[in-house]
């Protein structure tokens, strides 16, 4: 026992001892989403505005405490009215919930590699539970010394489970906004600077 207890704390130091803080690279990650419109198209769209952290170790591939803030005024599809009317009371109503956010509770791995992150999304005031399918695409150091990498994920939401239920019945049939939401996320992040 004596031996046991500083074999354990010298185990738990080395399984943790790689693990970093990451800061999304905004310039290099997009927020991406995809609606069906008018049942036979789709509109895409994104955020501009938008941070995040993550703790990672290269070494083991360990991902946790993956903590995303999105700027709900940020949203932008190309089109200034509709982007408007996204902002407006009838969706995102970015004046009382200014604010949408992604905290992990859980990664899931496949042979040491994270394959799923489970998380609490909140949209317009509402928190559900949600799985991320990630994919870890790689690490690099830039040439100005910075520790990059590299992530892909991607999840699909129901709009209605967030009180986003406005929508229109069209002619032909079906509605004018469809239910299903696909959400993607891909880009680069950063060892974080400390502060």
């Amino acid at each position: 026992m004596r031996l046991l207890l500083p074999a354990l704390l010298v185990s738990l130091a080395t399984s943790t001892a790689f693990a970093e803080k990451f800061s999304l690279d905004i310039s290099h990650t997009g927020i991406q989403f995809t609606v069906p419109h008018l049942v036979v198209s789709k509109v895409k769209g994104r955020f501009d505005k938008f941070e995040g952290t993550f703790d990672f170790d290269e070494k083991t591939q360990k991902l946790d405490n993956i903590s995303i803030e999105i700027a709900a005024d940020s949203i932008n599809t190309n089109e200034k009215d509709r982007d408007k009317d996204l902002r407006g009371p009838n969706f995102l109503d970015v004046t009382k919930f200014p604010k949408l956010t992604f905290k992990s509770t859980k990664t899931i791995y496949d042979h040491a590699k994270p394959e799923k992150v489970e998380g609490l999304l909140t949209i317009h005031g509402v928190t559900k539970p949600v799985t991320l399918k990630v994919e870890y695409k790689g690490a690099v150091t830039d040439p100005w010394g910075n520790r990059r990498v590299a992530f892909e994920a991607e999840t699909k939401i129901d709009r209605r489970n967030f009180g986003l239920v406005w929508n229109k019945a069209i002619e032909a049939g079906g509605f004018v906004v469809g239910d299903e939401v696909k959400i993607s996320i891909d880009g680069e992040a950063m060892v974080a600077k400390a502060k």
